[in-house]
């Protein structure tokens, strides 16, 4: 296996595995850019707790590679039961509609 096909396997094995994971700039508690900040602000809203956030200015493999696994460009990145949602624009989009919520609330149900 080369790097890439590492990094996807990973990829795959962290959004398969985890009921909500973010693909950041930074860390929830101190992000590094102001959509990464958004997306953070967002699950907290929604009131979840435990979520994988991965920050891709110190992981490689996401920051080459994720852009790729789900062919989407830029970051954040936020999936929910393994499915790509968006960035923080559609997060705050959905959220807004109340639909964020029912995925997160659906997803962490189903993780118990």
């Amino acid at each position: 296996m080369d790097e890439k096909e590492i990094a996807l396997a990973q990829i795959r094995k962290t959004v398969t595995e985890n009921p909500v994971v973010l693909y950041m700039k930074g860390t929830p508690q101190f992000p590094q850019c102001g959509f990464s900040g958004r997306a953070a602000q967002v699950l907290k809203a929604c009131g979840v707790k435990n979520y994988v956030a991965v920050n891709v200015l110190e992981d490689a493999g996401a920051w080459n590679y994720l852009p790729a696994y789900a062919d989407f460009p830029t970051f954040p990145q936020c999936y929910i039961n393994g499915e790509l949602i968006g960035g923080s624009d559609i997060m705050i989009a959905m959220y807004e509609q109340g639909e964020l919520q029912k995925l997160i609330e659906q997803a962490t149900a189903t993780a118990h």
